[in-house]
């Protein structure tokens, strides 16, 4: 069961945390990387699942690294839409199937553009929840499909962040030696690109 979400609260506490920039998923490898490690999902780092032994195998490796970071805490889940006006028709709409417990927790306007038909707007919804194997597995089969995007699971001080994708995982730690710790319990999850990704 997940507990009212504090908006004021988590705010303030993302831009202590993470003073470099909002709640976007896919920059926060850029903006974090020595604290940086991704993850595939699949073997051979196959992108998509096909069978379900398949998505067992991807819950299985999402589901080991989120209880190694978040096991006996709780937990923020954190869920992304967009919409092209600040009040319109939100993308995608299964984002509110999987993750009807988040409560809209701020909205980034994507306005720089001077042509207002370039403007969008995301959505950050997010709840607070005890972190159990399992919790947000209809989320991780919706990102594994890559239905959903900009997804993050951190803990309640937000200290790491575990960003699911299509593929894989981007996992921020609170140090590097963290991170390399993290890195050599799971080498057989790791890219062969020099990169890490």
């Amino acid at each position: 069961m997940s507990s009212a979400l504090d908006r004021d609260r988590l705010s303030a506490l993302w831009r202590r945390q993470y003073p470099k920039g909002p709640p976007i998923a896919h920059e926060l490898r850029t903006s974090y990387g020595d604290r940086w490690v991704r993850f595939h999902s699949l073997p051979d780092s196959k992108r998509y699942p096909e069978t379900e032994d398949e998505y067992d195998i991807a819950l299985h490796r999402y589901n080991t690294v989120l209880n190694e970071l978040f096991e006996g805490t709780d937990i923020y889940v954190m869920t992304v839409a967009w919409s092209w006006e600040p009040g319109g028709p939100e993308l995608p709409p299964e984002r509110h199937a999987v993750h009807p417990q988040g409560a809209r927790w701020t909205t980034l306007a994507q306005d720089d553009d001077p042509d207002p038909e370039f403007h969008s707007y995301t959505h950050l919804y997010a709840d607070h929840r005890p972190w159990r194997p399992g919790t947000v597995d209809d989320i991780l089969r919706k990102v594994a499909d890559d239905v959903l995007s900009g997804v993050i699971i951190t803990d309640s001080g937000l200290t790491r962040i575990h960003h699911p994708y299509d593929g894989g995982a981007d996992v921020i730690l609170t140090t590097s030696s963290e991170r390399d710790a993290l890195r050599e319990r799971h080498t057989d999850w790791l890219s062969s690109h020099p990169s890490g990704l």
